[in-house]
């Protein structure tokens, strides 16, 4: 299945929503709702059961399904009063995410830094055991209702390369705890032209923890990755996407970052490799 990350085609009423997911010829979505839908209040303590139900059924009536709850928090946030609150949230979205039909809730892995921009302080032995602490308590819930915790690990974050990855995952050794994967988010000028290492290295160490690919592009200008539409870019995607048939055959594939007059030719070039044509 291939879908679309619910707030890149706007944020709006929930029926809207999952209409507009579904006229783009998606069936699968990650949905975070505070990113995403307009005509409910997720504040900390109001989500429940029967406000799932009812998101859940809007996106159903247009074939949708809801693959990741997405809940970016900060999980090494310097504030600890701010990083309890956030670390609340997310184990609310835990809690009820079986009432949206879905058995994922996704969070990259933050900076030291308030505003997620990276500091060197996120590569220290601080900070992995800031993350490792803030992971564990988040599986520890999920293990209470059978739920994943999907980590993305990203470049300027705490998780910035698939041997940190790989160590959070042994630290942390629970079956509850998997890996949402976005081979663009690992790279940057300094990696790019090493990427099918990096992508075939992440394969090697946590392949089998994988539950869900990310898929955007990127190219290097002045030696700074900017977004580019799929296929326009410079990832290698014939390379990821025969490791995706070898290793993860019918995984979720979910376009992220990408615009709306680009989305449904994304989804055509990742079909179109998928096919083998």
């Amino acid at each position: 299945m291939i879908g679309i990350r619910a707030h890149d085609v706007g944020k709006m009423p929930v029926r809207e929503l999952a209409k507009a997911i579904a006229e783009k010829g998606f069936d699968c979505t990650h949905l975070a709702l505070q990113k995403a839908i307009t005509d409910y209040d997720f504040s900390l303590g109001k989500l429940n059961p029967g406000m799932a139900k009812e998101i859940r059924e809007a996106f159903y009536r247009e074939n949708v399904f809801i693959s990741v709850l997405g809940c970016y928090i900060n999980p090494v946030h310097p504030d600890e009063e701010e990083r309890r609150a956030q670390l609340e949230r997310f184990k609310e979205h835990i809690r009820f995410a079986r009432d949206f039909s879905c058995s994922i809730v996704a969070t990259e892995t933050g900076s030291l830094n308030r505003d997620w921009s990276y500091t060197p302080e996120n590569k220290s032995p601080k900070a992995f055991g800031m993350i490792v602490e803030s992971v564990a308590e988040l599986v520890r819930e999920a293990e209470k209702f059978g739920v994943i915790v999907c980590i993305e690990g990203v470049t300027t974050h705490t998780v910035s390369t698939p041997q940190i990855m790989k160590r959070v995952l042994d630290e942390v050794n629970s079956s509850n705890l998997q890996v949402l994967f976005d081979p663009v988010n690992l790279l940057d000028a300094g990696n790019a032209c090493k990427q099918r290492e990096m992508i075939s290295e992440a394969f090697e160490l946590f392949g089998d923890r994988i539950n869900i690919i990310h898929a955007k592009d990127f190219i290097i200008e002045d030696g700074v990755k900017k977004n580019a539409p799929i296929g326009k870019g410079i990832l290698d995607y014939p390379f990821l996407i025969k490791l995706i048939k070898q290793r993860k055959p019918g995984i979720e594939i979910l376009i992220e970052d990408a615009k709306p007059e680009t989305m449904e030719s994304s989804k055509r070039y990742i079909e179109k490799l998928l096919s083998g044509n």
